[in-house]
């Protein structure tokens, strides 16, 4: 090999890689004065936050002004697993229910309504997509109030009237927010009447895209719309199922005004969950070191859960 050529080799990768390195430059800084917003509010808003928050964890942290917040390790964390009332092992075990009992339900009625909507005969479907979205856009406090009503004490609640006074499947009217297990299922329906929309909204775009050609194969072949739903629709969107769920499970862990509004972690703190916990802490009791070292663990935990879901996203396709 001549030495020109040796000399030619030598000096590509250098300046190709300059050349890479001008080109991703000069690309950030056109794009930089329309994202220098996004990235300023999520220094302020999210970062920031976020780091403080686990500083706070490891002081003794007061708002008094001029107060030494002095560190002291990991005595907050400590703390929390020495409740004599257990109250955020209750919390954790409240939210590790709430995703079991609300995650699978709220999956599928979203993909059932969204299904059920998508068939041809069915007529008005953008009237229908709305109706089940105007949860989503009503007011926590609104819904709250009106779940109060229906799951009221006596026969003056709605549910309690037609249990007992219309039906006659129960012998006396329950006081829904008076015992644990009624109190959970009172929440839980509440938290799946506000938010399965969500769910029919994202299904029903992602049907649009599913082949007409399966459904009339599996037709030809005699499957029925169980076997249909089972074997086309439910396979084909397993990767929005997989981002839908994912989101499910971050709206479970972070119910709070789901237990705020309605029982305010009553009876005898038996329903709160780690969000409703972490703000009577803080806020009504201002211990915002324990507050914050839940509130690392709850973000763990969280980004645990999520963060092995997330990469299965990557290596799927839609069809």
């Amino acid at each position: 090999m001549s030495s020109r050529a040796m000399l030619s080799s030598g000096t590509a990768g250098p300046k190709q890689k300059k050349s890479r390195f001008a080109i991703g430059l000069k690309q950030w800084l056109t794009v930089l004065p329309f994202v220098v917003l996004g990235i300023a509010g999520t220094a302020v808003f999210v970062i920031y936050p976020m780091i403080k928050n686990i500083m706070i964890s490891f002081q003794d942290f007061s708002i008094m002004p001029n107060a030494k917040n002095e560190w002291v390790g990991f005595e907050n964390y400590i703390k929390i697993f020495q409740d004599p009332n257990d109250r955020f092992l209750v919390a954790l075990r409240n939210t590790f229910l709430n995703v079991a009992a609300t995650v699978p339900v709220n999956w599928f009625l979203a993909i059932f309504f969204a299904v059920l909507i998508n068939q041809r005969f069915v007529k008005f479907k953008i009237t229908f997509r709305t109706i089940y979205y105007l949860p989503i856009v009503t007011s926590w406090i609104i819904v709250a109030l009106l779940f109060k009503y229906l799951f009221a004490d006596g026969d003056g609640g709605f549910v309690n009237f037609i249990l007992h006074k219309q039906l006659g499947i129960i012998s006396e009217p329950i006081s829904w927010r008076s015992n644990y297990w009624s109190a959970m299922i009172m929440i839980w329906l509440f938290h799946i009447w506000k938010t399965v929309g969500w769910g029919v909204v994202i299904y029903m775009a992602a049907l649009q895209g599913v082949p007409r050609d399966l459904y009339e194969a599996a037709d030809i072949d005699g499957a029925g719309g169980v076997q249909k739903f089972w074997k086309i629709t439910v396979p084909l969107l397993k990767p929005i199922t997989v981002f839908v769920i994912i989101n499910l499970v971050n709206g479970a862990f972070g119910f709070f005004p789901q237990v705020y509004f309605i029982t305010k972690g009553g009876p005898m703190d038996q329903t709160q969950v780690i969000p409703s916990l972490i703000y009577m802490q803080a806020f009504e009791q201002l211990k915002f070191g324990p507050a914050s070292a839940m509130g690392v663990l709850m973000g763990i935990m969280v980004f645990l859960l999520t963060y092995s879901q997330m990469k299965k996203i990557g290596r799927q396709r839609m069809f």
